[in-house]
């Protein structure tokens, strides 16, 4: 990737949910899989190394990276967002057995060299926090990805799941900027629009990236919505979870979404519903917005 900044892609494809596709088993129906996407214009894999069936620290990449094995020249076609500082209660060998985050450098430095190894890549093009650390040493922290970033190793770096006051505050001894900032948007979960913090990521001009923007299908099952949905869908011509992505993108500053789901049919339906050219008009924006809040803007 040319540009490790630039998320190119209609949208990205995210590797949580790898191990609950059965027909991805295998590391060769899934370099199929993987080459498939690239060939239709997505190149974009948002990974964590907690992603995975919970047996083991990087379940999905190692999956991922297997898959590449098999195809080396997809390496250099595919863009890699990567994501940790989490350890989960079941991975964590202290005595205590406690989910908690880790920023420190020796954690995050070798966290990268694994995820590396796990993916058989060369570069993570994003390496993002995945959630604020109150144990956070900012210069500390700040030095470690600064070096990850001049060694080659990771193209460039962000936060998830972060506040203004706890990204600006690493961004304040960071001598590289951060470049992403990704965090839950959907017209279920739209509370970054009004709390701050899409202003503040639009200021800082942080690259919008929203997870869960189908509400992990729970948007469809309100009947509401799923009416709304249902009934611009069939107007404008494209799919409810076309509309509901053109929800997001009717933001200015338009965020980039990361689908969930891995089934071939349901992203490519959703690649058709991209490339046609339709804006959300404003009320619909709002009804749709009302719907899932079940009351009026103020």
């Amino acid at each position: 990737m040319a540009d490790p900044r630039a998320i190119d892609s209609p949208f990205i494809l995210g590797m949580r949910n790898l191990h609950l596709r059965p027909e991805l088993d295998t590391p060769s129906t899934l370099a199929d899989w993987i080459e498939q996407r690239v060939d239709e214009g997505l190149h974009w894999f948002d990974h964590a190394d907690i992603y995975g069936d919970g047996s083991r620290m990087g379940d999905a990449e190692a999956r991922f990276g297997e898959a590449l094995a098999l195809r080396p020249a997809l390496k250099s076609k595919v863009g890699i967002i990567a994501k940790t500082s989490i350890i989960p209660a079941t991975l964590d060998d202290s005595p205590f057995s406690v989910k908690h985050y880790n920023s420190s450098p020796d954690y995050l430095a070798r966290s990268i060299d694994d995820s590396l190894k796990r993916l058989g890549v060369e570069r993570l093009d994003h390496l993002l926090l995945h959630r604020p650390d109150p144990l956070l040493d900012p210069e500390a922290t700040a030095r470690a990805l600064e070096d990850a970033v001049n060694a080659g190793k990771v193209g460039a770096v962000g936060v998830s799941n972060h506040l203004p006051t706890q990204w600006r505050r690493l961004q304040a001894v960071l001598s590289i900027p951060l470049t992403l900032n990704q965090f839950e948007l959907s017209i279920a979960r739209s509370a970054a629009l009004f709390d701050g913090r899409w202003d503040a990521s639009c200021q800082d001009k942080l690259q919008a990236v929203a997870y869960s923007p189908l509400f992990g299908g729970r948007l469809f099952e309100g009947a509401l919505v799923k009416e709304m949905l249902c009934q611009l869908a069939e107007q404008h011509g494209l799919s409810p979870a076309g509309i509901a992505l053109a929800w997001l993108t009717r933001i200015p500053g338009n965020p980039t979404a990361i689908i969930g789901s891995l089934k071939s049919s349901r992203v490519q339906a959703l690649l058709e519903d991209s490339g046609k050219s339709f804006t959300l008009d404003r009320t619909a924006w709002f009804a749709l917005l009302e719907s899932a809040r079940a009351h009026r803007v103020l």
